[in-house]
């Protein structure tokens, strides 16, 4: 009789460890490894953290994501073909780099496409922003998620200092492997130094180059105070970073995770705009206190050469990109 009561409890008592192993199975049962190519305290961290957290809410952990800064899971220029291929689950990338990849999102690093923060709003959460997350999956296989945040990139100088758009002749400035990026420094009067972002700080170390433009925030992470006098307010590129997810990792998801999923993106895209924009004024204001003079140059020179970049664009490329160009502008900053 004695046994007898005890049997029960083992039973009961193993049934309640193989319970725990089995929701901690759940737990893990996906895992997303999210990643990015600069430090976790920038505008692509407070996005990444906000997601993990939405993500692992609304799949009661069932979906589990491991953030990856600092390109633990490899650099930018590479990334959205390791996308293409599924061998990296998710990532945040420079629209500039992903041009190569789908050509037409060169539309919105276009110099001076958008009239301030709020039309590219208008851009990313409307039709045509409808329209280009589909095209990219169309064309690619890779699902875009997010445009996220929209910034201006800043520029830097390591001595020059830049008042109108005859100071730009001659200067050394990095950009990315962007086309558009390339026609816009040399119509601006520069000479633009196509470079991946690996390599960027050790040439703005040594001396490589003479300039360059980031986000702000990108600046400070990276410390670039230390090697240029100068942070410059063009406005001349819009920034954004949208969120790539890889075919291979959705197609592993349920229905119902995939909808929460989507759903944490768009809510951490909406959290990551209202946090980061009012922290640009903030970050800019850092720079100059890590010793950085802030110029406001006349941008009228830079307006002209940049509208002349977009009919070039315009005009080479045709079809979808031109209809899009003619799209954003129709829309403007009061819609």
């Amino acid at each position: 009789m004695r046994n007898e009561k005890v049997v029960p409890v083992i039973v009961k008592t193993s049934l309640s460890v193989a319970a725990i192993f089995s929701t901690n199975l759940a737990v893990a049962s996906t895992t997303m490894n999210l990643g990015w190519a600069v430090p976790l305290d920038t505008q692509y961290g407070v996005f990444a953290e906000k997601f993990k957290e939405l993500v692992e809410e609304y799949t009661a952990g069932d979906v589990e994501v491991k953030l990856r800064p600092s390109g633990q899971i490899g650099g930018e220029d590479e990334a959205f073909s390791a996308l293409q291929l599924g061998t990296i689950d998710g990532y945040l990338i420079s629209l500039a780099n992903v041009s190569p990849h789908f050509p037409e999102l060169d539309v919105l690093a276009l110099p001076y496409i958008f009239e301030g923060p709020e039309h590219a709003y208008r851009i990313f959460d409307g039709d045509i922003g409808d329209d280009m997350k589909d095209w990219v999956y169309e064309d690619t296989g890779v699902h875009m998620l997010s445009f996220n945040v929209f910034s201006y990139r800043d520029m830097y100088t390591t001595d020059r200092e830049i008042h109108g758009i005859e100071d730009m002749e001659g200067l050394k400035a990095r950009v990315p492997k962007n086309e558009v990026m390339i026609e816009a420094y040399r119509e601006f009067g520069a000479e633009p130094v196509p470079m991946a972002w690996s390599e960027t700080p050790t040439a703005l170390q040594t001396g490589t180059i003479d300039a360059g433009d980031n986000g702000t925030e990108v600046i400070l992470s990276m410390k670039f105070y230390e090697f240029a006098k100068n942070l410059v307010i063009l406005n001349h590129f819009g920034s954004s970073v949208p969120f790539f997810v890889s075919d291979r990792f959705m197609s592993r998801l349920s229905e119902e995770n995939t909808d929460a999923v989507i759903r944490a993106a768009e809510e951490a895209e909406q959290y990551q705009r209202e946090l980061v924009g009012m922290e640009i004024e903030e970050t800019r204001k850092q720079l100059v206190d890590k010793g950085m003079e802030i110029s406001y140059p006349d941008k009228t020179g830079f307006v002209e050469a940049g509208y002349r970049v977009q009919q070039h664009f315009s005009e080479e490329r045709g079809g979808r990109f031109s209809n899009l160009v003619e799209r954003i502008r129709a829309v403007g900053e009061d819609g």
